[in-house]
């Protein structure tokens, strides 16, 4: 379960502090998915970097199966991100001399290394189509082909909570579509809870729940 409850962020300014978002709160269960779309400068990235325990809030509070993560020690917290929290980003950020299966297995890297964690990272790469490029370095794959490299990723340690930032943002309609399936199909299989920020009507259309943030608040779309 995710627990966000009365989440505020603000920055200091010579001018004074200033309020990126205001009284955020929102429940999801494994499984769940939702969107979240708003305009430039909102405050949608920074919400998703709260959630993803990169930054903390200035109030307020949030839990992932019943843990704070920024309550962690920071080396603590630094292996709860890596085995409970997958991101994928509008760039895809693969390492370029790593094959795409080298690339899926980099969160394994970091702790404990899971026996299955090779045949995991192999299932998924053919779960996304892409088991006749395993060996293929990024520079030789298409937009496409790199985000769903991503995608698999960013779920090769099974984890709780998936965040995408504009995963469809850089794609032509016909491979963001593809990815859309992909970034659906996979995190019900795996029961993830699924938090996707976006500008695109069409992907958010996808999404069971939808919010918008407007004037930093976050609100449940009709």
């Amino acid at each position: 379960m995710l627990e966000v409850r009365s989440v505020s962020k603000s920055y200091p300014s010579p001018e004074g502090d200033v309020a990126i978002l205001s009284d955020v709160s929102l429940s999801l269960a494994p499984g769940d998915s939702a969107a979240i779309m708003g305009p430039s400068g909102s405050g949608k990235s920074t919400l998703l970097y709260i959630l993803g325990a990169l930054e903390p809030p200035t109030t307020g509070s949030v839990t992932l199966e019943g843990t704070n993560p920024f309550g962690l020690p920071r080396k603590q917290l630094a292996m709860f991100r890596n085995k409970q929290i997958g991101f994928v980003f509008q760039d895809h950020c693969l390492l370029p001399q790593c094959s795409v299966l080298e690339n899926v297995l980099v969160p394994t890297i970091v702790g404990a290394a899971e026996p299955a964690s090779n045949a995991h990272a192999r299932q998924l790469v053919e779960q996304v189509g892409l088991s006749h490029r395993m060996t293929h370095l990024p520079g030789q794959l298409s937009g496409g082909e790199k985000q769903r490299v991503a995608l698999a990723r960013a779920l090769v340690r099974r984890p709780r909570l998936l965040l995408c930032d504009e995963p469809t943002g850089n794609l032509d309609r016909t491979s963001a579509d593809s990815v859309a399936t992909l970034l659906l199909q996979l995190q019900q299989a795996q029961r993830a809870i699924l938090i996707v920020v976006t500008h695109s009507v069409e992907l958010a259309a996808r999404f069971p729940v939808r919010y918008d943030l407007v004037d930093r608040k976050l609100q449940r779309a009709a």
